[in-house]
């Protein structure tokens, strides 16, 4: 199921970014995503908060860059959860850290900000009237998030304990890839979309892919420099990796790495003007 309306606990729900400049970063993202954005914060806020939609839809936000975050900005990964302050002392006693207490959003719903001991800073989502992204997987919309990590190990416990996630290795062809499953998400989506396992098992997936709710990559030295630090990356849905790329680059952002082939799909990490990085794949399954 593409569009949705709510997310189960230990799901991951909504991105969006912080950028020093949110209209210039408005106008990058809506000319490569086609994307209609709206500024939904009081005329009188401090700050400005544009979410995007596709179909009349939200599907992710830009806003104005927190005062205190670095001066780079990133994308951000919010995962749904029944209360952000029982999941704000889960990370604590895991032995994570709360670079936000909870706070409220509004009559959006309540969230926290969290890092795991590693140091990847990630959201959580208690939702009241914002239900999170409305639809996922299609072209220039939110695919899924991943967490660049050091100590697998390390995450697998932290995780486990916050959000009751298991770490499981896939084989996808070329390559063994780690998922992080949430038992259970696969009977709830079926029960959303009957035919779910019927068309993931023709398309090759392996056994249990359907409780995927977020990739585990490992920060090998050949990928990123020694002083990267851990963190959490999100990836778009396209339907051309290589003309996304061309069209980042003419809209003044940077093809950090060009277009490539991977395992099920054609990828590139671009970044924004503002220096946010994010990655575009164009799913090709086997055959």
């Amino acid at each position: 199921m593409l569009e949705r309306d709510g997310y189960p606990a230990g799901v991951p729900c909504w991105v969006d970014t912080g950028q020093p400049d949110p209209e210039a970063a408005v106008s990058f993202y809506g000319g490569l995503f086609e994307w209609e954005l709206e500024d939904r914060m009081p005329a009188d806020s401090p700050g400005r908060y544009f979410v995007a939609q596709l179909r009349g839809r939200d599907v992710a936000a830009v806003g104005s860059q927190p005062e205190g975050t670095p001066p780079t900005p990133v994308w951000n990964t919010y995962i749904w959860v029944d209360s952000a302050d029982e999941a704000a002392a889960k990370a604590k006693d895991a032995g994570g850290s709360v670079a936000m207490e909870p706070f409220d959003v509004g009559d959006a719903g309540r969230m926290a900000v969290l890092a795991d001991p590693e140091g990847a800073v990630f959201c959580v989502w208690q939702a009241k009237e914002h239900k999170g992204a409305q639809l996922v997987n299609e072209p220039g919309t939110w695919n899924f998030s991943s967490l660049n990590t050091r100590d697998r190990e390390g995450a697998q416990a932290f995780y486990g304990a916050v959000f009751g996630w298991e770490a499981d290795t896939v084989d996808l062809g070329e390559s063994d890839f780690t998922t992080w499953c949430l038992p259970g998400y696969g009977d709830y989506l079926e029960q959303r979309d009957p035919d779910l396992r019927r068309r993931m098992a023709a398309d090759g997936a392996p056994e249990g892919f359907e409780d995927a709710v977020a990739w585990l990559a490992p920060m090998t030295s050949d990928q990123f420099p020694e002083d990267t630090p851990p963190h959490w990356s999100i990836t778009f849905a396209v339907d051309d990796a290589d003309a996304i790329a061309d069209r980042a680059a003419k809209l003044g952002g940077k093809v950090v790495v060009s277009p490539f082939d991977a395992p099920w799909v054609r990828m590139t990490v671009l970044s924004d003007p503002q220096g946010a990085v994010f990655t575009a794949s164009k799913y090709m399954p086997p055959g």
